[in-house]
Protein backbone atom coordinates (compact mmCIF):
# COMPACT_ATOMS: atom_id res chain seq x y z
CA UNK A 1 0.00 0.00 0.00
CA UNK A 2 1.56 3.41 -0.84
CA UNK A 3 0.67 7.02 1.01
CA UNK A 4 -0.80 9.70 -0.95
CA UNK A 5 1.35 12.55 -0.86
CA UNK A 6 -1.39 14.98 -0.04
CA UNK A 7 -2.57 13.18 3.27
CA UNK A 8 -0.80 15.88 6.38
CA UNK A 9 -0.09 14.92 9.74
CA UNK A 10 -2.48 16.09 12.85
CA UNK A 11 0.22 15.84 14.96
CA UNK A 12 0.89 19.76 16.74
CA UNK A 13 4.20 21.06 15.60
CA UNK A 14 7.01 21.64 17.63
CA UNK A 15 7.37 25.02 19.23
CA UNK A 16 9.78 27.38 17.83
CA UNK A 17 13.34 27.92 19.66
CA UNK A 18 11.81 31.57 20.21
CA UNK A 19 9.38 30.31 22.23
CA UNK A 20 11.85 28.72 24.63
CA UNK A 21 13.85 31.68 24.05
CA UNK A 22 11.50 33.96 25.82
CA UNK A 23 10.53 31.88 28.91
CA UNK A 24 14.33 31.47 29.77
CA UNK A 25 14.65 35.45 29.58
CA UNK A 26 11.41 35.80 31.71
CA UNK A 27 12.90 33.55 34.44
CA UNK A 28 16.56 35.91 34.40
CA UNK A 29 14.01 39.05 34.86
CA UNK A 30 12.55 37.34 37.65
CA UNK A 31 15.38 36.97 39.64
CA UNK A 32 16.94 33.56 38.59
CA UNK A 33 20.12 34.76 37.80
CA UNK A 34 21.74 35.81 41.58
CA UNK A 35 25.13 37.37 42.27
CA UNK A 36 27.03 35.88 45.20
CA UNK A 37 27.95 38.33 47.61
CA UNK A 38 30.67 37.76 50.67
CA UNK A 39 31.80 39.77 53.29
CA UNK A 40 35.36 39.81 54.34
CA UNK A 41 38.19 42.04 55.76
CA UNK A 42 40.38 43.96 53.59
CA UNK A 43 44.10 42.96 54.25
CA UNK A 44 45.90 45.54 50.95
CA UNK A 45 44.65 48.80 49.20
CA UNK A 46 47.96 49.54 47.70
CA UNK A 47 46.49 49.04 43.77
CA UNK A 48 44.99 51.65 42.27
CA UNK A 49 41.34 50.86 42.42
CA UNK A 50 42.00 47.48 43.87
CA UNK A 51 41.31 46.03 47.11
CA UNK A 52 42.18 42.76 48.45
CA UNK A 53 39.79 40.99 50.45
CA UNK A 54 40.03 37.77 53.02
CA UNK A 55 37.05 35.75 53.07
CA UNK A 56 36.97 33.40 56.01
CA UNK A 57 34.57 30.72 55.80
CA UNK A 58 34.06 27.02 58.16
CA UNK A 59 34.29 23.87 57.13
CA UNK A 60 34.28 20.52 58.96
CA UNK A 61 36.44 18.04 58.23
CA UNK A 62 35.23 14.70 56.78
CA UNK A 63 36.77 12.39 59.00
CA UNK A 64 37.45 14.14 61.79
CA UNK A 65 34.52 16.32 62.29
CA UNK A 66 36.68 19.26 63.39
CA UNK A 67 35.73 22.38 62.43
CA UNK A 68 38.88 24.26 60.23
CA UNK A 69 38.81 28.01 59.11
CA UNK A 70 39.48 28.30 55.37
CA UNK A 71 40.36 31.48 53.50
CA UNK A 72 40.11 32.69 50.00
CA UNK A 73 41.59 36.07 49.15
CA UNK A 74 39.70 38.16 46.41
CA UNK A 75 40.77 40.67 44.27
CA UNK A 76 38.08 43.50 44.44
CA UNK A 77 37.03 46.38 42.42
CA UNK A 78 37.45 49.50 44.43
CA UNK A 79 36.27 52.24 42.23
CA UNK A 80 36.67 55.72 44.60
CA UNK A 81 39.84 54.23 46.61
CA UNK A 82 37.46 54.07 50.10
CA UNK A 83 38.91 51.30 51.59
CA UNK A 84 41.19 50.91 54.09
CA UNK A 85 42.96 48.39 55.62
CA UNK A 86 40.73 46.46 58.39
CA UNK A 87 37.72 47.66 57.19
CA UNK A 88 34.78 44.82 56.95
CA UNK A 89 33.27 44.94 53.42
CA UNK A 90 30.50 43.32 51.37
CA UNK A 91 31.64 42.59 47.86
CA UNK A 92 29.40 40.74 44.79
CA UNK A 93 30.48 38.79 42.09
CA UNK A 94 30.64 40.83 38.79
CA UNK A 95 32.13 39.90 35.37
CA UNK A 96 35.94 39.78 34.96
CA UNK A 97 37.19 43.45 35.17
CA UNK A 98 41.06 42.08 34.90
CA UNK A 99 43.36 38.75 34.95
CA UNK A 100 42.28 38.27 38.94
CA UNK A 101 39.46 40.83 39.31
CA UNK A 102 35.77 39.34 39.09
CA UNK A 103 34.61 41.21 42.26
CA UNK A 104 33.18 44.55 43.07
CA UNK A 105 32.65 46.50 46.45
CA UNK A 106 28.90 46.93 47.37
CA UNK A 107 29.57 48.54 50.61
CA UNK A 108 32.07 49.13 53.67
CA UNK A 109 30.25 47.36 56.75
CA UNK A 110 32.60 48.66 59.62
CA UNK A 111 35.10 50.94 59.48
CA UNK A 112 38.97 50.02 61.19
CA UNK A 113 39.24 51.08 64.09
CA UNK A 114 42.16 53.51 64.35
Amino acid sequence: MMQDETTTNDTPAAEPAGGALQENSAATAAGGNRRKTRSGMVVSNKMDKTAVVTVDRRVQHAKYKKFLTRRTRYKVHDERNECQIGDRVLITESRPLSRDKRWRLTKVLERAKV
